[in-house]
């Protein structure tokens, strides 16, 4: 390369860095580099005259009034206008700080409501619960079957809770339904004894029984005292008194097997 290719290049380069103003390095969503100045305003010192009277001897012995120069420092206002390279931001996006090469904070012309925040320009990330362009619209969960709620379901601003029926209460999952009264308890088995419901017809079949061996004795009285007379209800045949016997017998067996039977019941009643 000769040295004339070399000097072009430099001076190419030179035009090239001075035309983007020292802006050497843009970032992300950085649209165009326009050359801008700023003013700077700052105070500085300067030597400010001051012209002061007094009076003197001229010729012939004459007051003469003049005047004399003195010199003070004093400070003053500057305002100069410094160049800077521009570098602004495409529409939609703008700097975090004013340090920042690049624009990644979005813009959003309506402010993102209920917690959302804007990810693009004119667009919401929305929390859990909303939606919409603004994130202004509440999402009814309970129009779907994603609630989980086991009995009813309740929406509410920005999320929803489940509840249940009368008679039932929710669990620690909130979520799950069950009875709200207490399930019974078995009951203990009773010491007290048989009821006196029992007791009383036990006692009454005891004395129907007491009754009709008294009956049968007197029905038996003429064999074994071989005695002609019998009872009025009981024919005079001799038949017939064994006949009228036998029945009592039969219905002395029918009611020692009552009585048995609930003495079974008494011993086995947990009640």
């Amino acid at each position: 390369m000769s040295p004339i290719d070399c000097l072009l290049l430099g001076l190419l380069f030179i035009l090239s860095t001075t035309s983007m103003g020292g802006f050497a390095w843009a970032g992300r969503r950085v649209c165009a580099v326009t050359p801008q100045s700023r003013v700077s305003t700052h105070s500085e010192s300067h030597v400010q005259p001051v012209y002061q009277p007094y009076l003197t001897t001229c010729q012939g012995q004459r007051i003469c009034s003049t005047y004399r120069t003195i010199y003070r420092v004093a400070y003053r206002q500057v305002r100069r206008e410094l160049p800077q390279a521009a570098a602004p931001c495409c529409p939609g996006w703008s700097r975090a700080h004013s340090r920042a090469f690049s624009c990644n904070r979005a813009l959003c012309r309506a402010p993102c409501e209920n917690g959302g925040s804007c990810i693009f320009p004119g667009r919401c990330s929305c929390p859990p619960g909303w939606t919409g362009r603004g994130c202004q619209t509440d999402v009814d969960e309970c129009a779907g079957q994603s609630h989980g709620c086991h009995q009813l379901c309740i929406n509410t601003a920005g999320s929803y809770r489940c509840t249940c029926q009368d008679g039932f209460s929710l669990t620690a999952d909130d979520q799950t339904c069950q009875p709200s009264g207490p399930a019974p308890e078995p009951e203990a088995p009773s010491q007290a004894g048989p009821p006196s419901e029992m007791k009383e017809e036990m006692q009454a079949l005891r004395s129907r029984v007491e009754a009709l061996e008294e009956k049968l004795q007197l029905v038996l009285a003429p064999f074994h005292n071989l005695m002609p007379s019998a009872p009025e209800d009981v024919g005079a045949d001799p038949v017939s008194r064994l006949s009228h016997s036998l029945q009592q017998l039969d219905r002395i067996d029918s009611l020692s097997e009552q009585i048995s039977f609930l003495e079974e019941r008494l011993e086995t009643c947990k009640c």
